[in-house]
């Protein structure tokens, strides 16, 4: 096997382990949906952290913020296509922090993806289980924590220059950025 054969073999062995990471992330999700489903009032806030972060359970048929509340099929559209992307992604080949940022990003993706196909009030119309409030300023889930600091990682190891899969050469702009210093 040659270097490049040798470490894309490498980059694809990280694909179980983030599935695994995914699944890890949708189980979490799951089980304190579960919690909360079971556990909380509807609409009442039961502070955990005095007023700054309380449980309160809801049903949010929209994207964060309740944004696009109307169009539940659209978000379900694209949360698999996130899926599909994400899994493609992975499937390539990826460097261990590359493989950790996409397998929490999937997991947020999957268990929201899973929430939409399943949850009342229909196929492809499901609400998401939320129930994390912040400070009044809105309310979310373990998946949302996924993906918003999925996505921070991400954004970071790209900012950083860390290569997306082992062995790649890195891009024209970083490696003049390497030279300089």
């Amino acid at each position: 096997m040659t270097t490049s054969e040798e470490s894309g073999a490498t980059a694809r062995r990280m694909l179980p382990w983030v599935l695994l990471l995914a699944a890890g992330v949708v189980a979490v999700d799951q089980l304190t949906k579960r919690w909360a489903e079971t556990t909380l009032v509807r609409g009442e806030a039961t502070p955990v952290v005095g007023e700054v972060i309380q449980w309160r359970l809801i049903y949010n048929p929209g994207a964060a913020f309740g944004l696009a509340a109307g169009f539940t099929w659209v978000l379900t559209v694209v949360a698999a296509l996130a899926v599909v992307g994400l899994v493609v992604l992975a499937a390539r080949g990826l460097t261990l922090s590359w493989a950790i940022g996409v397998g929490v990003l999937l997991g947020g993706a999957v268990s929201h993806l899973g929430d939409r196909l399943l949850r009342e009030p229909g196929f492809g119309r499901g609400h998401i289980v939320d129930f994390i409030d912040y400070n009044g300023y809105f309310v979310g889930n373990v998946a949302d924590i996924a993906l918003v600091g999925g996505a921070a990682f991400v954004g970071l190891l790209s900012v950083i220059g860390v290569d997306l899969r082992p062995g790649e050469a890195p891009h024209p702009a970083l490696r003049a950025s390497r030279q300089i210093r």
